[in-house]
C-alpha cells in the first residue's frame, strides 16, 4: 500500500480550473462595469460642477452690475417708438428686454448686430422665453419714427424702435453708459459720421439692468447666457427676503453658541 502510486490529476497541464475561470470572468465583468460607472459618474460630476461654476459666476456678475441694490446701468427715460407713441422705462416692466443702440444709416455693424438680435429673439421665443427686442437710435436728427419703422421691417416684426430729441437720446445714452458722437446741432442735408458703443443690454422684468453682451458673443453664446439669466432671475423683493432670512438664521445660530 505504501508504494501505491496516487492517481494523476485529470487537469490538463497549463489549463485553468473551472473555479478559477469563473472567478476570472466575474472579476472581468466587475472591472468593466466598475470602470463604466466610474467614467459616467466622473463625467456627470464634471458637467454639474461646470454648470454650477457658470451659475455662480453669472450671479456674481449680476450682483456686481446692480451695485448694492441700485443698478449701475439704466434708469428713467422718455422717448417715442416707431409708431410715434410715447415709450418710457415703465414699458420695460413685465418683460425681459434686449436693448441695442445704433442708427439706421450704419453701413455694416448695426445690420449685423440687428440680424444677430433677430436670431436671439427667434430662438428664445421658440423655447418659450418672452423677450422684448428694442433698437434705440444714436442719430435722432435723421432717424424719425417713420425712418426707423421702415428700417426695422427688414429685421424682425417684433422689434421696437425708439427715438427722441437730441437731449433725450443723450440722457438715455448717459443712463446706459453708451458712448456716441452724434453732433448736437445738424443742418438739413448735412453729412456726418456717428460712432457709438456696441452692446446688447439685457433688462429684467422689473426694468433693471442684468448684463451687457458685446460683439464677441456669437448668437449661440448670447442665447445661452440670456437663457441662464432668465432661468435664474427672481423678483427683487423675493431675493431680498431670502437674503434677510438667511442673515437672521446665521444670527440665531451665532447667538445659540453662547
Amino acid at each position: 500500500m505504501a508504494g501505491r502510486r496516487r492517481p494523476l490529476s485529470r487537469v490538463t497541464v497549463g489549463s485553468i480550473s473551472p473555479g478559477k475561470q469563473r472567478r476570472k470572468a466575474l472579476i472581468g465583468v466587475f472591472n468593466w462595469k466598475a470602470a463604466l460607472v466610474f467614467v459616467v459618474t466622473g463625467i456627470t460630476i464634471t458637467i454639474v460642477f461646470r454648470k454650477e461654476k457658470e451659475r455662480a459666476e453669472l450671479m456674481r456678475q449680476t450682483e456686481q452690475n446692480k451695485g448694492y441694490g441700485k443698478a449701475l446701468i439704466g434708469g428713467p427715460f422718455q422717448l417715442v417708438d416707431h409708431n410715434g407713441v410715447e415709450f418710457t422705462d415703465e414699458d420695460l416692466v413685465g418683460k425681459f428686454s434686449l436693448i441695442y443702440f445704433g442708427f439706421t444709416l450704419c453701413p455694416d455693424i448695426c445690420p449685423d448686430e440687428l440680424d444677430k438680435m433677430a436670431k436671439i429673439t427667434d430662438s428664445l421665443e421658440k423655447d418659450g422665453f418672452d423677450i422684448q427686442p428694442i433698437f434705440i437710435t444714436c442719430d435722432p436728427a435723421r432717424d424719425s419714427p417713420e425712418v426707423i419703422k421702415r428700417y426695422l421691417e427688414d429685421f424682425h416684426p417684433k422689434f421696437i424702435g425708439l427715438t427722441g430729441t437730441y437731449d433725450q437720446i443723450k440722457a438715455m445714452c448717459k443712463t446706459f453708459r453708451v458712448y456716441f458722437s452724434t453732433p448736437p446741432e445738424v443742418q438739413p442735408g448735412q453729412d456726418y459720421l456717428v460712432d457709438h458703443s456696441i452692446f446688447y443690454y439685457l433688462m429684467d422684468k422689473e426694468g433693471v439692468f442684468i448684463d451687457a453682451l458685446g460683439r464677441n458673443y456669437t448668437p449661440d453664446e448670447a442665447i445661452k447666457k440670456v437663457k441662464m439669466h432668465i432661468l435664474e432671475w427672481r423678483p427683487e423683493a423675493e431675493r431680498l427676503a431670502e437674503e434677510e432670512a438667511a442673515r437672521k438664521g446665521k444670527s440665531s445660530k451665532f447667538l445659540g453658541i453662547f
